[in-house]
């Protein structure tokens, strides 16, 4: 069968894009602060595919679903890690989320640890994540009436101290502390600062502090990982032992069956790291904003409440098995829901291995930046209908997941690049938001109206709820 005929060139189109200023280009048509709101909002104006100019940089922005569905090729189409994924690697280095497909510790990796993902893996961690879900509900049952919940920090607390003691047998005690672990602060103020520093010229002058500052994160986020590495690997020698608990002893004893290597310790701490932020950072964002959808909707709001006293029951004495946490069906699907309004981890790169066409008309260069914008993807009214703006759990059904095209929802990435951790998040998001909802009657005391907060990935700026009071039984 003969192959179509290239378009000829002039069928091509110019991609949009917004008036640009001398030399600045459009540096300032995209906030420093709220870089992915100001980029849905051109897209609401400019349409599916627009490019922007920033000082010579050309990047070009898709959120139209016939588009990304294209862009979703991996043999035309890899991961980007540029911009602020690439300065992460300051703290991150070749891990999973900051490796560049071609870097050999990437498959490795991948090829170890994929299958710690999986069911019968999520079976041995559920244990631990009830564990640290019972000291957040500890925590605020314990409250005083007129005391407040900061869900944000709860939700950082929790997320850290379950990827903590999952992944490596670390326990950061975040509810027993006042203010964040210190690993926290480090991996905060390093992913503030790698959205913050642009990459423009002249610009290291004037972020030499920032950069001093990241260096100093690294330094300090490596010191604390070394050192438990060190120390599990003097423990399993000294016990000759051969169980393996969790992902740290998986590392230190998997090989990659392709190429028959061993991770070595510095991969193995860039993959430590790597988990706390993606583990801990998506997953705290994804639960505040589910409390935040969750307050905003009552009729929402009861269905979830009657599904989990159905599944989970009254007697809070009584623990919640896996198979239950899979059976909040509802729930899930106010989490899948959350993840398609406001993605915790709202975009990522792709480039073009060779200069490319898509749609027909829309001219791509080989190894320039595409960035596909979740947020606007999520709400293609081609796809979504034209209420794709409203907040409605019934859009995952599982008779609507069936029809709607593969593509057209990915808030965990692509194809092999796509978030390794995605059933341990779900799994972790469903167990929480089912036993909040078990324990506590949440209150919206201040009205709270919802203010989007931006680093490397999205949070609820300022949520804060009133004493969730225990739920009285009756």
């Amino acid at each position: 069968m003969k192959a179509p005929a290239a378009p000829r060139a002039a069928a091509l189109e110019p991609i949009p894009h917004p008036p640009k200023k001398p030399f600045v280009g459009n540096m300032f048509s995209v906030g420093a602060t709220t870089p992915i709101q100001d980029l849905v909002a051109l897209a609401r104006e400019l349409g599916p595919i627009f490019q922007l100019d920033i000082m010579g940089k050309p990047i070009t922005v898709v959120s139209g679903f016939s588009l990304v569905d294209e862009l979703s090729d991996e043999s035309r189409f890899d991961k980007s890690v540029r911009g602020p994924l690439h300065r992460v690697r300051t703290i991150s280095g070749d891990g999973l989320f900051t490796a560049f497909t071609s870097e050999p510790n990437w498959s490795k990796a991948h090829n170890i640890l994929l299958p710690n993902f999986g069911d019968r893996a999520m079976q041995g961690y559920h244990p631990m994540m009830l564990d640290v879900a019972d000291q957040l509900m500890l925590k605020w049952a314990r409250l005083n009436p007129d005391d407040e919940v900061d869900v944000v920090h709860d939700m950082t607390a929790l997320t850290l101290d379950t990827i903590g003691i999952c992944g490596f047998g670390y326990r950061f005690n975040s509810f027993y502390r006042e203010d964040n672990h210190p690993v926290v602060d480090a991996m905060v103020d390093a992913l503030e600062i790698a959205m913050t520093v642009r990459g423009l010229p002249l610009e290291d002058v004037f972020t030499r502090p920032r950069r001093a500052r990241l260096a100093a994160d690294a330094e300090y986020l490596n010191s604390v990982v070394d050192r438990i590495i060190r120390d599990r690997k003097a423990e399993r020698a000294a016990s000759d032992e051969t169980q393996k608990t969790d992902l740290l002893d998986y590392m230190l004893v998997g090989v990659d069956r392709k190429s028959g290597e061993r991770l070595s310790d510095e991969n193995i701490r860039y993959q430590i790291i790597t988990f706390l932020i993606a583990g801990h950072e998506t997953t705290s964002g994804l639960l505040s904003f589910a409390t935040y959808y969750l307050l905003s909707n009552p009729d929402i709001l009861a269905r979830a409440y009657d599904e989990v006293d159905r599944v989970f029951g009254t007697d809070l004495s009584v623990k919640p098995t896996m198979k239950q946490v899979g059976a909040l069906v509802y729930v899930q699907q106010i989490l899948k829901e959350t993840l398609r309004l406001w993605p915790t981890a709202p975009a990522f790169g792709l480039l073009p291995y060779k200069d490319e066409i898509i749609g027909g008309r829309y001219a791509l260069k080989a190894r320039r930046q595409i960035t596909l914008l979740l947020p606007a993807l999520h709400r293609d009214p081609s796809v979504w209908g034209e209420r794709s703006e409203l907040f409605d759990p019934d859009n995952f059904t599982p008779e609507r997941e069936r029809a709607r095209p593969l593509n057209a929802y990915k808030p965990f990435g692509n194809g092999q690049r796509a978030c390794i951790g995605r059933q341990f998040a779900m799994q972790e998001a469903t167990l929480v938001i089912g036993m909040i909802l078990q324990h506590f009657r949440l209150i919206d005391h201040q009205r709270y109206v919802l203010r989007v907060k931006e680093t490397l990935t999205l949070k609820p700026e300022g949520l804060k709820i009133g004493r969730a009071s225990c739920r009285e039984r009756v």
